[in-house]
């Protein structure tokens, strides 16, 4: 027998409030069969002009209605707040927050029987999808799919990574204006997410991985017409997923995050991955930490050949196979038996697929890399945690000990890093305070803070930067990451000096400030915490309700879920 849906509690009754709910979407022009028994799809758009990755799905909404009306739903749209990572100030992780309750509430005040999440920009994915496992309907997602390769000088190049360079083109190879003019017009070219295996493609990858798409869905270019049809097959697909009840707690297990951690050290993923996935983890009620993702991912090989970490691309990724080789690739380390959005286990979706190039995705028995997921640091200097990507890192520095060079906040940063007299050399620890959650706020991509200009005009390529904030998923370096707890609520990291020794050994997942317990309990006396950048409105209740970054970064209060039941009606 059929859940009756919930939708019926709005549209299914013949009092006073029936009348309301029906008589004022009528203006739409929606005909009677739309209001008995036609499931409820809201697909959740978070497409905005001012998030360039997210730009077409105002279209992709239309296809996806497409499938929903053929499969005999009623598709409803609505907007929730859209996050730019390229646009937004001071970071877009500082209303990831604030976009999931949007979508949280926005699916629990309204008649919405499923949901279809359409994202694409860093963020997005994320933010709605913790929303939605809030509320725990069946959900399905659409990612907007990657841009097509850019172009400059007759080779490819990187929306993403591309930016990490530009201050070394400039100093050392000498690139004009035009020349980076040239590189700005051609490296996003079309519709789509940035190409690289930043932050975007590493949660298409991770909501595939989990379950939460069709098959193949992560690394179809945003152009290419099989998105579109995806899409369409995405519409049908979530009207029979509210028939069988295949709620988001039903997919989204232990073993499914397992299998996406994995999944992620085999495509070089992201670290951002990290501070999401335990995000998503805490509102469903799944139990996961820190440390899970270097006791499962640590040892997964590297299969993708991808920017940061390689030298391809998306579009190069899609036409070499995709996700489906790399979940084939990697069916030993999988929990193969889970369920996904269509029904069947993650390794009937992915049972037979095709390597078409293996220049782009390697095979488990011939690596580009042993061990390469990502490394969870301990120390006096990160007594909750700190992670580096060592797929994204410099071989030599993998082992380190330097003097450090403290930056007080960002500011300092840029005033001081290009300063001839500053003291630094190749053998320095860069270090950055107050870019955590709270002391940003938001914990903003900045961990891989640029080079000396004197130093990169030496030759030097890497130095060891560590701060308590993130790195963009197209970034690459010896970057110590997420250290917790930040310094602004008085972590270790607060207290260091320049000209403390610092002690960095990844094979042993050690990170030390060399100095003595005694005098780490002095400067700890005189410390104050900081003013916080906010007194009012959003920002001030993010940084009175944040969580540390081995948390995921949620808000405290939003842990869990509030279920789909509304019980008082608006009259």
């Amino acid at each position: 027998m059929q859940k009756k849906l919930r939708s019926t509690d709005w549209f299914g009754k013949s009092d006073k409030m029936g009348f309301v709910h029906r008589s004022w979407l009528r203006n739409q022009g929606y005909p009677d069969d739309y209001f008995t028994g036609r499931p409820v799809i809201g697909i959740c758009n978070t497409w905005s002009e001012l998030t360039p990755c997210n730009g077409h799905l105002r279209d992709f909404a239309e296809i996806v209605k497409r499938g929903v009306i053929e499969a005999g739903g009623f598709p409803l749209e609505f907007p929730v707040t859209s996050l730019g990572e390229t646009i937004m100030r001071p970071t877009t992780m500082l209303f990831r927050n604030l976009a999931s309750m949007d979508t949280e509430e926005s699916i629990r005040a309204n008649p919405i029987d499923g949901v279809v999440l359409l994202t694409g920009c860093d963020k997005t994915t994320p933010a709605t999808l913790m929303g939605a496992c809030s509320v725990n309907l069946p959900t399905l997602v659409v990612p907007g799919g990657p841009m097509l390769n850019g172009r400059f000088k007759g080779e490819c190049i990187g929306s993403g990574s591309f930016n990490w360079m530009v201050k070394e083109k400039q100093l050392v190879e000498n690139y004009t204006a035009e020349d980076i003019h040239e590189a700005e017009v051609g490296s996003a070219r079309s519709q789509g997410h940035c190409m690289s295996m930043g932050t975007a493609s590493t949660m298409a990858c991770m909501v595939e991985a989990l379950g939460l798409t069709l098959p193949g869905a992560a690394a179809i270019p945003a152009v290419d017409a099989r998105k579109k049809v995806m899409a369409q097959l995405s519409g049908r697909r979530i009207v029979e997923m509210v028939k069988e009840d295949l709620t988001l707690e039903k997919i989204l297990t232990r073993e499914a995050f397992e299998n996406a951690i994995m999944v992620n050290a085999g495509v070089g993923g992201s670290t951002n991955l990290i501070i999401h996935l335990l995000a998503i983890a805490g509102r469903i009620g799944v139990p996961l930490t820190l440390d899970d993702f270097d006791k499962i991912g640590s040892a997964i090989p590297l299969l993708a050949n991808l920017k940061p970490s390689g030298k391809y691309l998306m579009e190069d990724f899609y036409y070499a196979g995709g996700l489906p080789v790399v979940i084939h690739e990697l069916k030993k380390y999988l929990y193969n038996d889970v369920i996904t959005v269509n029904g069947k286990t993650i390794g009937e979706n992915n049972a037979n697929p095709i390597c078409y190039n293996r220049e782009v995705i390697a095979s488990v028995e011939d690596p580009l890399q042993q061990n390469a997921g990502i490394a969870v640091l301990r120390g006096n200097l990160c007594e909750e945690g700190a992670i580096i990507k060592p797929s994204a890192a410099s071989a030599h520095l993998m082992q380190h000990r330097g003097k450090a060079v403290v930056f007080v906040n960002i500011e300092d940063y840029h005033a001081r890093i290009d300063d001839p007299l500053l003291e630094i050399d190749e053998n320095s620890v860069i270090v950055l305070q107050s870019a955590g959650p709270v002391g940003y706020p938001g914990m903003p991509e900045v961990g891989n803070v640029d080079l000396p200009e004197k130093l990169i005009r030496k030759g030097v390529k890497d130095l060891v930067r560590i701060s308590d904030g993130r790195m963009s998923g197209t970034a690459y370096g010896t970057v110590v990451l997420h250290v917790s707890p930040e310094s602004a609520v008085g972590g270790t990291l607060a207290l260091v000096k320049s000209g403390d020794w610092i002690e960095l050994d990844v094979a042993n997942r050690k990170l030390h400030l060399d100095i003595s317990e005694a005098e780490l309990a002095e400067r700890r006396k005189a410390w104050t915490p900081p003013t916080p950048m906010a007194d009012r409105g959003y920002v001030k209740f993010y940084i009175d309700h944040v969580q540390q970054a081995h948390l995921g970064a949620d808000i405290d209060i939003l842990r869990g879920g509030s279920g789909d039941t509304v019980t008082r009606d608006l009259h």
